[in-house]
């Protein structure tokens, strides 16, 4: 197809030279003949005339099918220029708004004078395809940064936090691919080992092996980097780490190498999608189907904390995986063991102003905390759910909510980061503190005190005002 394209800055001709070609046959009309010469010079096919006079148009050969783009910069009126086209016998026309002239108002008022031309802007064209390639070459570039990093070590450790949840799993098996290494060469580690159902057979199922680390162990590799979580998490074991990629709120009291967390993204295997895909690395059907999975798990699919780059990895990697071995993966997450503490906080729980807090006692893993507070985050009439149990000397706390209120990460911090270790998301949070801390905190002597004073916490978070609220309100004027 044969485009005319009427502009007069040279940025914008050679950004429409490059997007429009080999599609269309264009050809600038510019009135400024030395620009002309120069790009004339450089290979643009140009033609140099006043674009305000119906004869340039006649000689360069408009037709009825010819399609035409005006540029609108603010600094002069295209009017007279739509005026020449129409005379000249043109119909397909466009006006190409560039800069802070672009509005919506200016396109209503050519509408109002053209009714058959179409105004476009620039930003609203370019803006959203331009900001995405920026990003995949920045995340290109920082790819590459570490993978030069990583490639003179013999024994890199991809280290995971401990009962590794699919998320974690699904992110090394990724890294591992981004650095180009085997199992031998790069092995995916943690301290403490996987217990929860649903993950043992997602590990039997795609022949994972996640090696059990300990602290002297650690001097044993030449390259540290971690995934789904960061140095804070194992209480001052480490403090040096060369990589981290992580979808959890930042914390401070460590240094890396190279550092990507994103904490507006649902899940780290949607940070390592966007890896792979930027140094163009083919994701076997193993790895995709274990980070489809674990996007789906981590976000409650797109329930909670979701991104639209979440969406994004998803429609990418469901291609690749096989969704009969999800649907496998997914049939262990109702045990009748877990359905005893569903039981037991059900009897023992109770259900305020759309909260409902439970204590469990003592419970022999810690997936069954956070299976529980998810289970009643299902139950009408709730909307935020804490559940609390003993692993072990320390407190576990799993707050959950629709993820519209205030934010669940903030609870935890409030009242338990100074403690023990608690964050998290706007949905979802998690504190681990011990329990002499807690009893000393709170008052709390007796263990059937707990639930109760779990309660009172998070009633007493949400009936304060929120920061935001606190900024609206009148300042008190002193006489």
């Amino acid at each position: 197809m044969r485009c005319l394209a009427v502009c007069q800055d040279e940025l914008v001709i050679r950004m429409l030279d490059e997007i429009l070609l080999p599609g269309f046959e264009v050809e600038f009309i510019v009135e400024n003949r030395p620009l002309a010469r120069r790009l004339h010079d450089a290979g643009v096919h140009v033609v140099a005339g006043d674009p305000r006079r119906t004869d340039t148009f006649l000689k360069a050969d408009l037709g009825p099918s010819t399609c035409v783009i005006i540029e609108d910069n603010g600094r002069r009126s295209p009017k007279r220029v739509l005026e020449a086209v129409r005379d000249a016998g043109g119909t397909l026309t466009y006006v190409l708004g560039v800069g802070a002239s672009a509005t919506a108002r200016r396109a209503e008022e050519f509408h109002a004078e053209f009714p058959d031309v179409a105004y476009l802007a620039m930003s609203e064209l370019f803006g959203g395809p331009l900001l995405t390639e920026f990003s995949r070459s920045l995340t290109r570039a920082r790819v590459q940064q570490y993978q030069r990093y990583f490639s003179d070590a013999d024994r890199v450790l991809i280290m995971l936090h401990n009962d590794p949840d699919p998320d974690a799993m699904a992110s090394g098996l990724a890294l591992r691919n981004v650095l180009r290494r085997t199992k031998a060469t790069a092995i995916i580690g943690a301290i403490h080992g996987i217990t929860r159902p649903e993950n043992l057979r997602m590990v039997n199922l795609l022949d994972i092996h996640v090696e059990t680390i300990t602290p002297d162990s650690l001097r044993d590799y030449d390259r540290i980097a971690m995934v789904d979580v960061q140095p804070h998490y194992f209480g001052g074991l480490i403090d040096r780490v060369d990589l981290v990629i992580d979808h959890h709120p930042e914390q401070p009291g460590y240094t890396a190498v190279f550092k990507d967390v994103r904490a507006d993204y649902g899940s780290t295997s949607t940070i390592l999608t966007e890896h792979l895909r930027a140094v163009d690395v083919n994701i076997s059907e193993r790895t995709a189907t274990a980070m489809l999975y674990a996007i789906k798990s981590d976000t409650l699919f797109f329930n909670r904390q979701t991104n639209r780059v979440d969406i994004e990895a998803f429609s990418y990697l469901y291609p690749l995986a096989d969704a009969a071995l999800i649907r496998k993966m997914e049939g262990a997450e109702i045990t009748l063991e877990r359905l005893d503490y569903v039981i037991k906080a059900h009897q023992g729980g109770t259900l305020i102003d759309q909260v409902f807090c439970g204590f469990l006692g003592m419970t022999p893993r810690e997936d069954f905390i956070p299976y529980v507070a998810d289970f009643f985050l299902q139950v009408e009439d709730v909307k935020w759910t804490v559940v609390a149990g003993v692993v072990g000397d320390a407190l576990v706390v799993s707050v959950r909510n629709l993820g519209y209120s205030k934010n669940a990460g903030e609870f935890a911090r409030r009242f338990f980061a100074d403690i023990g270790s608690a964050g998290g998301h706007r949905a979802m949070a998690k504190a681990v503190v011990p329990m002499r801390a807690f009893r000393e905190k709170f008052n709390v002597m007796e263990t059937d005190d707990i639930g109760r004073r779990l309660q009172e916490l998070v009633g007493q978070f949400l009936h304060e005002p929120s920061a935001v609220e606190k900024k609206r309100e009148p300042a008190t004027v002193k006489t």
